[in-house]
């Protein structure tokens, strides 16, 4: 019986760039069907890309996604079955559906029955849910098509609706954002439903950076027994063939397939037939990729052709900065260090030799007489009060201000320095060093940042960051002799009770039993509550834990409760 080729067409799409989105899919689909595949597949959503959010409260919006999708039908590969995602008009709002696309035409279309709610997810806002599964026969084979959250839960009418009806292999468009441990977990979870089946999965999920989300690629093809075959790379486009098999008619059920293998990757350069699934990244390194191309896709897509750094010659502005060129190049990256009359000649001198290191331009600019200025000035207003942390946030708010009229005059986009920690227990000045328009690593904890620049130099024949960056007591320089442990506990134990309160949503009592110090618990809960309305403020940035702050984790600002 001949064989069936299979497609995986991991993608990175842009929100709302139909037109774009369109022609990248028409490409890749013709390129996938000249290399001799049958059944094409393409991400959830491709078409508008993910998340459209309230852009599909747009009846024309919706509309042009349906002109688009007309325009696919004459313009792709006619001989084989092409699955493309898209919104479509459903009854009262927009249906998240698969398109299956045949001989020039529309032959079928999917709704996803399972509409995810909870994290970063609002779809049953914005989407209607369909009711009914979906089968299309090809070359004597049953294929069923579900879309993301609708493999996810075995329980789910999704799934088990699909049980004993004999069906050869399950297709699945997915937009499953990255976070740490996500990539196993979406295996894991994948596995129980071929298990269950008793079906092999073919699973095709988008690739790229969408604001704070950042969609991960690896792609894959499972085993009924939950084998994973075939993987495709993470964090960049690809098209990972794969293969089905029917068997004799006469057998039972789970024996009825061969197994789904991988043949090549379009990005080969001489593609050979191979049985084993791309090498997962390790931990740093997919964290790193992530942020990356985060980074670049936030850049790119919004049109910015330059990003400003303020580099302080400390550890969160030096992995911002390796970070962009990493992304961008060093010709599309400026430095910018502001020196105050606190600042040491060691983090000034690391400063400098970052920037050298790294390859980019950097301007330096004292604020000194700018600070004096100020205090001068308001000094009649302050009369009688001591010195304070406004005087340390004056400091802030001045770097601020430059950094933002050199945004305004030329165009660049200033990433902000704020590491996860910080933002957390409001060690950071509103207006000040929190003021940019893209917070890189702001879902990245202190412990990790480190962790971070130390795997990154170890990736060089010579350290990038200065080791005296990495192994300086961590400082904001604002007041003499300042160490970030005055205001705060140990990054260690700092981040160990933030993972329990804000990633698992753990009570005071439970965060204590769990080892920590009761007094310091309490302090870190209260610097946590006291500070959401800093974070309502700040620039968005990349998701890479569990839980980040934003959409992940929607607290009042006015709120008694504490705990």
């Amino acid at each position: 019986m001949r064989k069936i080729p299979i497609a995986l067409v991991q993608i990175n799409t842009t929100v709302g760039a139909l037109g774009e989105n369109a022609k990248k899919i028409i490409e890749k689909a013709h390129i996938a069907h000249e290399a001799g595949a049958s059944l094409i597949v393409f991400p959830e959503l491709a078409l508008s890309g993910y998340p459209p959010e309230d852009l599909l409260l747009k009846t024309h919006f919706i509309k042009d996604c349906e002109r688009e999708i007309e325009r696919l039908k004459n313009a792709l590969p006619t001989h084989p079955i092409v699955i493309v995602g898209s919104p479509i008009r459903g009854q009262e709002k927009a249906c998240n559906a698969a398109i299956i696309f045949h001989e020039g035409t529309g032959i079928a279309v999917y709704k996803k029955m399972v509409l995810p709610n909870y994290g970063v997810f609002d779809e049953k806002r914005v989407f209607e849910p369909g009711n009914k599964p979906l089968v299309i026969d090809i070359e004597k084979a049953r294929i069923a098509i579900h879309i993301c959250e609708d493999s996810w839960n075995t329980q789910e009418a999704s799934v088990i609706n699909l049980e004993n009806s004999q069906i050869d292999l399950l297709i699945n468009l997915s937009a499953s954002p990255y976070h740490k441990g996500k990539r196993s977990l979406r295996e894991k979870v994948l596995k129980q439903t071929a298990s269950k089946l008793q079906i092999p999965i073919a699973y095709c999920n988008l690739v790229g950076g969408q604001d704070e989300l950042v969609f991960d690629g690896a792609s894959m093809a499972l085993s009924p027994t939950g084998e994973t075959i075939a993987r495709g790379p993470q964090f960049k486009e690809d098209t990972i063939f794969t293969e089905l098999v029917p068997s004799s008619e006469t057998k039972l059920k789970q024996e009825r397939f061969e197994t789904v293998n991988v043949l090549f990757s379009s990005s080969s350069t001489s593609p050979t037939p191979s049985h084993r699934p791309i090498p997962v990244l390790d931990e740093y390194t997919e964290v790193y990729s992530a942020l990356k191309i985060g980074l670049k896709d936030y850049v790119d897509k919004n049109g910015f052709k330059k990003v400003l750094v303020a580099i302080s010659g400390g550890i969160d502005s030096a992995l911002v900065s390796l970070l962009a060129v990493d992304a961008l190049g060093a010709d599309r990256v400026v430095g910018i260090t502001m020196p105050s009359h606190y600042s040491s000649e060691a983090t000034l001198s690391d400063a400098r030799q970052l920037a050298q290191n790294l390859g980019i331009e950097l301007y330096t600019m004292a604020i000194r007489d700018l600070y004096e200025s100020y205090v001068a000035k308001l000094s009649s207003l302050w009369k009688g009060k001591e010195a304070d942390s406004a005087e340390e946030n004056l400091q802030a708010r001045i770097r601020g201000t430059i950094v933002m009229a050199l945004s305004n005059k030329f165009g660049w986009l200033v990433l902000t320095t704020g590491n996860k920690s910080e933002l957390a227990t409001g060690y950071c000045t509103l207006y000040g060093d929190m003021a940019g328009g893209f917070a890189v690593i702001k879902d990245v904890p202190k412990t990790l940042v480190f962790k971070l620049a130390t795997w990154r130099n170890e990736q060089e024949n010579k350290p990038i960051i200065p080791r005296s960056t990495i192994e300086r007591p961590p400082s904001a320089e604002l007041r003499p002799d300042q160490k970030d442990t005055d205001s705060l506990p140990p990054y260690d134990i700092l981040d160990a009770i933030l993972e329990c309160y804000v990633e698992a949503d753990m009570g005071m009592n439970e965060i204590i039993e769990n080892g920590h110090d009761p007094q310091i618990v309490g302090q870190v809960i209260h610097l946590v509550d006291l500070n959401e309305y800093k974070r309502r403020q700040g620039p968005p940035g990349i998701k890479i834990t569990p839980k980040a702050f934003g959409r992940d984790r929607r607290i009042p600002i006015t709120n008694k409760y504490s705990e």
